[in-house]
């Protein structure tokens, strides 16, 4: 019997192991459908950013208790995996608390450990279920999270509170199962642990068969749902528990508000200025240019990345001017509008590599030139993600698409850019005139 419970748990092993490696090969193969982006430079400052950003939740910490809640379930639940390697190695082995034995008291203190972190994860997601839906906190009840995502959220959630209850049984009644002397579980005495031992009196009323079940029940339910939930993290925004680490490492070095000027447009701005710097061969060496993002395919990988990352949030779009006052804006959707574009595009790359479209694109059919517009660029998205995400680079890139390579924009914008182009100037005035008006007032 054990060995045919070893075969079940390697095959469920694997089969997890397989499927999530393979969603998160098709994840990265999406990204990658983005153009190019070198992101290497100042490797020190790069992870610093992660060690402060992810891992330390940095920008988390202008609201201290939230940081602090949050910090508790995040670092809890990886803290208390680490107790997944034993039952792995438990159940490809057929053995019952490898480490037990080797480590001695200091085993006892570690599950100890494991077991506070248990009971703040739990406790810190039942108080994230209330502020999601009893406090009405304007992010969370926002008409963004219509549908999938806010269920998402509380789903997440309600597994991490089965998770860690599922821990604290299994150690409940395998250590009272310890002080009956029943089968193997006599073997290694740990003595009681701080919190699961006072679930004993739950359990006293069981025969030790009954405890044993209850025990082995708890023990594979834990283990097939942290594999469950590692498969399920690639359809959920809480991948961003793996991709938060590159996305810090990856983020701009640059000052926020910095945008990146076209050198191509810069070559055409001197020319118009200096004609007499233009190459012989300039006209035969010109090349077409695609300018701005129109699809996903335009924008940079690591556009594409913080679209995965993102954690649905809402702190850039409660920090958004545009959106506070009722403009059609929010960074947060932008994000999300992004991400399921990349996933359709994924879903139909055959197509795609063909040199086919399937008709539709970002820009129009996911995101709208209103939201685009309504856009201050003032960085209060940037600067407020936790998770190091530019939802503004998105956005200049699509509007930059919409200006040069649709002349999609409003009259006075069309104006201006028309007198910039021929006056080298926003206003009505030749070059020569333009110091006309100095004349006429006196």
């Amino acid at each position: 019997m054990h060995i045919i419970l070893q075969i079940v748990f390697i095959v469920l092993l694997a089969v997890g192991i397989y499927m999530f490696a393979t969603k998160s090969m098709y994840i990265r193969k999406n990204i990658l459908m983005g153009r190019e982006e070198i992101l290497t430079d100042q490797p020190k400052r790069r992870w610093a950013n992660v060690l402060l950003l992810a891992f330390g939740q940095k920008k988390m910490f202008k609201n201290p208790l939230v940081a602090v809640m949050h910090f508790i379930i995040y670092a809890g639940f990886i803290i208390i995996n680490i107790e997944v390697l034993e039952i792995i190695l438990d159940g490809i082995l057929g053995t019952h608390r490898l480490f037990a034995a080797p480590l001695g008291q200091f085993y006892n203190w570690l599950i100890n450990i494991f077991e506070c972190l248990a009971i703040g994860v739990i406790i810190v997601c039942i108080i994230f279920l209330i502020r999601r839906n009893v406090l009405h906190i304007r992010r969370f009840i926002s008409k963004d999270l219509n549908g999938w995502p806010r269920s998402d959220a509380n789903y997440i959630l309600i597994t991490e509170i089965i998770l860690m209850s599922l821990f604290l049984t299994m150690n409940a009644t395998d250590t009272l199962l310890q002080m009956r002397g029943y089968s193997h579980y006599a073997e290694h005495i740990t003595g009681n642990f701080i919190f699961s031992g006072h679930l004993h009196t739950l359990f006293n009323s069981l025969s030790s068969k009954q405890l044993a079940f209850v025990e082995r029940s708890a023990w594979w339910l834990h283990i097939a749902g942290i594999i469950a939930f590692l498969n399920y993290l690639p359809y959920s925004k809480h991948l961003h528990i793996i991709l938060a680490f590159p996305n810090a490492y990856y983020a701009s070095l640059e000052p926020k508000g910095k945008m990146h000027n076209m050198p191509e447009i810069q070559k055409e701005v001197l020319y118009a200025m200096q004609p007499e710097l233009i190459p012989a061969e300039a006209a035969q060496a010109e090349t077409a240019h695609k300018f701005g993002a129109k699809d996903v395919m335009d924008l940079s990988w690591k556009n594409l990345l913080d679209a995965y990352t993102c954690t649905e949030c809402g702190r850039c779009t409660a920090a958004c001017p545009a959106n506070i006052t009722g403009k059609l804006l929010s960074p947060r959707m932008i994000m999300m509008k992004t991400r399921d574009r990349i996933e359709e595009v994924g879903h139909n790359r055959k197509l795609f590599n063909k040199g086919e479209t399937d008709g539709k694109s970002l820009l129009h059919d996911y995101i709208t030139v209103e939201e685009l517009r309504a856009c201050t660029t003032c960085n209060a998205c940037v600067e407020e993600c936790p998770a190091s995400i530019s939802p503004l680079d998105i956005i200049l890139q699509m509007r930059r698409y919409l200006i040069m390579e649709e002349s999609n924009a409003p009259q006075e914008w069309n104006s201006t850019f028309s007198n910039i182009e021929n006056n080298f100037a926003p206003w009505k005035f030749s070059p020569e005139e333009r110091d006309q008006w100095t004349v006429d007032a006196h």
